[in-house]
């Protein structure tokens, strides 16, 4: 599992270790250039090309990244690399001192930067010319996004690395991409982005919420020994990131002993005369996750259609440990969704609450998973007081989730590129990044609904009698967000995909992962 920490809880981890330092040598920013370093001679590597002769370029700040950053070229330097640095206002005096002393270049393209002064367009043209190009300008202490000059600097940059090809330079971000929202994501102003991003001590929450997270590329973590000072001060997770093996621990697999009712039995209202595709659709994830049984509830012609694609389905009413609602129903089925939401909630049953059903979510859901799209939660918080509207949600998307789980009681799961998803206040945030951008297709959000609700129904069927948390419900959103989105992958193939085909591969990823 990859879990970040604010940068407040990784400064008070490095305290007592910088306060034991005695010398640059063995210390934090030693070993962070150290490996900083050796990820540029891969990067350089990857290009065809050895260190000796090579052209890297550090944008640098007056910050401990900056510092990093210095020291870093100087090592590069001292193997036969042109190392330059582009400083855009005071630096760290250490790392400038090593990088002079080695033979590195310095030029300054603000008042008060050493080195040779330059104009900024003479500086883009130096770092748009580097094999790799180096991200310091901002560390985690830093708030809002760039200033002038850096912000001009890096814009100009960044519009000629998005129109250059191959040869464009290797960026590299030291710790986070400079000017991101290191513990929310956000992307207040122009930002470089990178196609690898290498990060000190624990990854930080901005590189795994989006949008950001699609700005830092690659992501290593340089391991610098401050789990135990993050334990020392109760530190606890910002967000985390289930890997295949969390999702296989958490899986239900039936044993021997097992049957249908065992293994969980889900219960479906979706569809609609109109969106007939919905409930197809969400049967099929659901079967393909591994339910033992699906009931379907829904209009007669849709029943019919679902029975053809899935003649193991039961149509009618009975026993079931979990529910989808809300798939393709149209309003006029907006009455029984509520009744059975309702239902089910007083019951303790887990229900995965989808597009027309959430217009249908009493005042508080509490066992409830909502599986909106940015533009659903946007008017979800509309509709209970909250100004904010679907950009706003994008912007900064683990936020709104909160706020919607605050309201309601609900885990909110934010369909998007990267699954947000938001639980117990106090508890951390969940960010998936498992799928592919050819997964934005109609009808993905009905299978991922399906492929959640199995999961719930299996998680419920083994403990009967018990309600599941929050927590267990948000890991479970979770893990079926990373499920859909490996599905989709796979179906994909690096083209388009259909949502019928993501289910189809929803049973081999799980395969796979259970192996």
């Amino acid at each position: 599992m990859i879990e970040a920490y604010t940068a407040a809880d990784v400064r008070g981890a490095e305290e007592p270790l910088l306060a034991a330092e005695r010398g640059f040598a063995g210390g934090l920013m030693h070993r962070a250039a150290t490996a900083l370093a050796g990820v540029v001679r891969e990067e350089l590597r990857a290009r065809g090309s050895g260190v000796a002769g090579a052209s890297v370029v550090a944008l640098v700040g007056r910050g401990n990244n900056g510092g990093d950053a210095l020291h870093a070229l100087a090592a590069l330097a001292g193997r036969g690399a042109a190392a330059t640095a582009v400083a855009l206002g005071p630096v760290h005096d250490g790392g400038l001192a090593a990088l002079t002393a080695a033979g590195g270049r310095v030029l300054a393209v603000a008042d008060g930067a050493p080195g040779e002064p330059v104009w900024l367009g003479d500086a883009v043209a130096e770092a748009f010319a580097a094999d790799v190009l180096l991200d310091g300008l901002l560390g985690i202490g830093a708030r809002g996004g760039l200033r002038e000059p850096a912000a001009g600097l890096v814009g100009l940059l960044d519009g000629l690395l998005a129109e250059a090809g191959p040869g464009a330079p290797t960026v590299v971000a030291v710790d986070v991409p400079s000017g991101i929202g290191v513990d929310d994501g956000a992307v207040p102003g122009p930002v470089l982005a990178a196609d690898r991003t290498v990060t000190f001590g624990v990854p930080k929450p901005g590189l795994l919420l989006p949008p950001a997270a699609h700005l830092a590329g690659d992501l290593t973590v340089v391991d610098l020994g401050l789990r135990a000072g993050l334990e020392a001060q109760g530190a606890v997770p910002a967000v985390r990131r289930l890997e295949a093996a969390d999702v296989a621990e958490l899986w239900p697999v039936p044993g021997p002993e097992d049957h249908k009712y065992r293994r969980g039995v889900l219960g479906v209202l979706a569809g609609s005369e109109a969106y007939p595709g919905a409930a197809v659709l969400c049967v099929a994830g659901a079967q393909g996750a591994g339910t033992g049984m699906v009931r379907y509830l829904g209009p007669d012609p849709v029943a019919a259609g679902v029975l053809v694609a899935h003649p193991e389905v039961v149509v009618g009413d009975g026993r079931v440990q979990a529910w989808v609602i809300g798939p393709g129903l149209d309003d006029g089925r907006l009455g029984v969704a509520r009744e059975r939401l309702a239902a089910a909630l007083r019951e303790g049953r887990p229900v995965v609450v989808d597009a027309g059903a959430l217009a249908a979510l009493p005042d508080r859901a509490e066992g409830a998973v909502l599986v909106p799209h940015a533009g659903e939660l946007a008017t979800l918080l509309r509709d209970r007081g909250v100004e904010v509207d679907r950009a706003g949600v994008e912007a900064e998307p683990l936020r709104w989730a909160r706020e919607a789980h605050e309201l309601t009681g609900a885990v909110v799961l934010l369909k998007g590129a990267i699954t947000v998803v938001a639980g117990a206040p106090d508890a951390a945030g969940w960010a998936q990044d498992d799928a592919t951008p050819w997964l934005a297709t109609a009808g993905a959000g009905d299978v991922l609904a399906g492929v959640l609700g199995a999961l719930l129904a299996g998680l419920a069927a083994r403990a009967p009698g018990e309600r599941l948390g929050s927590d267990e419900l948000a890991r479970a959103a979770a893990a079926a967000a990373s499920v859909h989105g490996r599905a989709a992958v796979a179906a994909s193939g690096g083209g388009p995909v259909t949502a019928s085909r993501v289910a189809a591969a929803v049973p081999g990823v799980l395969a796979g992962l259970l192996a």
